[in-house]
């Protein structure tokens, strides 16, 4: 490479993820490739081209903010996957799940309406028992390691493994909407924390049953908010280098 030639271009596509079972973290990253093709800043017949990748997985059936990475910028990769994000999470209180989402079958609570928690005493519950650092059990349906094998294939062999609580640190978390058995949270945390696993403890505290997540959007990683992302279907056919964001 001639060293006097300008840098390769480089910065962040900010994508609003869909929530559909068929379109994946990896999913998106390939249909910006695609047009980061289209427009000439990759070149496919290049082995050793552009790196490209994301700032942390979304589940299939989550939407929101996915941030893909390209050229120098996957630099940032570490330091984006640490730094906090913000959810809203829809979770149900009359329902649990083996998989804690909408994954596993849903199986009945049975929790009599007339005594579902007010909207102050879940605000309340969140402030003094959800907030800060906390432990927190995994899911055992997750992509963690248990002994070299992933959980979730333990889980699905049903053997599934004694999932040991960590810490993890909720910086914020507010109730946004309530009408029982529908609860939306909006959690502001640190890595390693699984919403899930928090929509089922909070089910715990405050029902004495299991809850569900219903639905998951993220809407903040670090500085940048899904408002200033453009959604999957409305990505230009062609991504140039001054539709990349520069960090």
């Amino acid at each position: 490479m001639d060293p006097n030639s300008p840098p390769p271009p480089s910065g962040l596509v900010l994508i609003d993820k869909p929530a559909r079972r068929a379109i994946s973290s990896m999913t998106v990253v390939r249909a910006v490739k695609k047009r980061l093709i289209a427009g000439a800043i990759l070149d496919p017949k290049r082995k050793r081209g552009i790196a490209v990748g994301h700032a942390g997985t979304l589940d299939p059936l989550a939407s929101g903010l996915l941030i893909v990475l390209v050229g120098r910028a996957t630099r940032l990769c570490d330091q984006l996957m640490a730094g906090e994000k913000t959810y809203l999470a829809e979770i149900d209180l009359a329902h649990s799940s083996p998989t804690d989402d909408l994954e596993g079958d849903l199986i009945p609570n049975h929790i009599d309406p007339a005594q579902a928690p007010t909207r102050e005493q879940l605000e309340q519950l969140l402030q003094s028992r959800f907030t800060g650092t906390i432990q927190q059990k995994p899911p055992a349906y997750s992509a963690m390691l248990i002994d070299g094998k992933r959980a979730y294939k333990l889980a699905r062999a049903g053997k599934a493994p004694e999932m040991v609580p960590r810490p993890i640190t909720i910086r914020d978390i507010h109730v946004h909407d309530y009408t029982f058995p529908r609860l939306t949270i909006e959690v502001r945390c640190a890595k390693g924390t699984y919403i899930r696993s928090l929509a089922r403890d909070i089910g715990v505290a405050a029902t004495g049953h299991p809850a569900v997540l219903t639905a998951l959007r993220r809407t903040a990683i670090g500085p940048y908010r899904v408002e200033d992302a453009t959604g999957l279907e409305q990505l230009p056919e062609r991504i140039t280098a001054s539709d990349l964001r520069q960090p």
